[in-house]
């Protein structure tokens, strides 16, 4: 039915340009990546990583194996936050220049790989700042050659070409797209993935989810980004609960990646809107405020908001939850709960009140979703009117839940 909401007069351009190598024992790729970095020349690199995740997964042994076998020396940059900023940015960038690095291998979440392919733009284009980049002062048409190693499975940053990175001077949390950042190679490892906490499990997933819903319902949504989301829903409501239960299931581990995987290209084709451009202004207040969070805070109200729009490609995209949808406008409040209530059933019970935000906060998250940068530009493509008014009532929908 979803298939109604698509104008076939319309053309849409089709992305997919990362060679990902996905699998359990997928790492042990490192070594071919590595190989054929040598034999371009690329054998000086900046490492871009967080605090411990890279060790603990067992990443970081197979990575310097790897280039210790083929010759290539590195400079490693490990202090990359969740909600990366504009400093460890231009941090990382200098200790890039210093070295003479050529390429730059991300090894994290969706955090570590865009403040790597924020990295990668600044090694191209000497001189530049992060905030620079950030701030649209500059377009950039060159990066150094990007890798990623994927931990979680929720950004799919790892084969898309759009970053996000904090101004927190500003409260701004921007995001770029640019096609010379999409990664040469990409890793994506169920087994690096065992050991998410039960949290990062749950929240990287329903990142996955809003990023299809957003991509399935945008102005420029194609059926292929539906196609991608109705899968993404199907295999999140499936196996997350598994991995919430067993958090080394590796089915469920596999799935959860792959569900991600093509999230991100699915929004790399249909672009996203209302719930990611109005959690930017959420974790652009509060760094601490982990993202999907910020977005299962919002979902609720902004699918109310938008369901009368595209009912027919919301149907069937939430299913899986929602079941019995007939794609009726007159269903939006419905889903709304509906929604809540299966995001309480994964345990993601949070509202805004819950993390510190209230009614007096809303002018000010309305104001930062009109003029941080970038994020009228998501607005401007919701399939409904995303005037500051409509942004004020979804916030405040979201201060408290729906299902009292």
């Amino acid at each position: 039915m979803w298939e109604k909401d698509i104008n076939i007069n319309e053309v849409r351009e089709i992305r997919s340009r990362t060679t990902v190598y996905f699998g359990v024992g997928a790492i042990a790729k490192i070594g071919d990546i590595c190989k054929d970095l040598k034999a371009r020349g690329l054998d000086k690199l900046i490492v871009v990583t967080g605090h411990g995740a890279y060790k603990k997964t067992g990443a970081w042994d197979h990575v310097t194996k790897a280039f210790a076998d083929n010759g290539i020396t590195y400079v490693h940059y490990d202090k990359v936050t969740p909600n990366p900023n504009t400093h460890h940015v231009n941090e990382a960038a200098k200790m890039a220049a210093d070295f003479g690095a050529k390429a730059m291998l991300a090894i994290g979440g969706g955090s570590a790989i865009d403040a790597g392919k924020s990295v990668a733009i600044l090694m191209k284009n000497p001189g530049k700042t992060a905030e620079e980049l950030y701030e649209f002062k500059f377009t950039p048409t060159e990066a150094a050659p990007i890798i990623a190693i994927n931990l979680t499975h929720g950004t799919g940053s790892e084969a898309n070409r759009f970053a996000v990175v904090t101004i927190e001077e500003k409260n701004f949390k921007p995001a770029i797209a640019y096609d010379c950042i999409y990664p040469m190679y990409s890793i994506d490892d169920p087994a690096l993935m065992a050991g998410l906490s039960e949290n990062q499990t749950r929240y990287v997933s329903i990142d996955a989810v809003n990023h299809v819903v957003e991509a399935s319902t945008s102005t420029v949504a194609s059926p292929y980004a539906i196609d991608l989301g109705i899968s993404v829903v199907q295999l999140v409501a499936k196996y997350l609960p598994v991995a919430l239960k067993d958090p080394s299931n590796m089915e469920a581990r596999y799935f959860l990646a792959y569900a991600a995987l093509i999230a991100g290209i699915s929004f790399d084709n249909g672009l996203l809107h209302y719930t990611h451009a109005l959690e930017h202004p959420l974790s652009g207040v509060n760094p601490n405020l982990t993202h999907g969070l910020g977005l299962a805070m919002l979902l609720p109200a902004v699918l109310k908001n938008i369901y009368p729009a595209r009912p027919a490609t919301l149907a069937a995209l939430l299913a899986p939850i929602v079941p019995g949808l007939k794609g009726e406008a007159s269903e939006a409040e419905t889903v709304a709960k509906g929604v809540e209530k299966w995001l309480f059933s994964v345990g993601s019970t949070h509202k805004l009140e819950d993390e510190g935000f209230k009614a007096a906060d809303v002018e000010k998250l309305v104001n930062l979703a009109f003029n941080t940068p970038s994020l009228a530009g998501l607005l401007a493509i919701a399939p409904t009117k995303a005037d500051q008014e409509a942004v004020r009532v979804i916030y405040t929908e979201s201060l408290t839940p729906y299902n009292k």
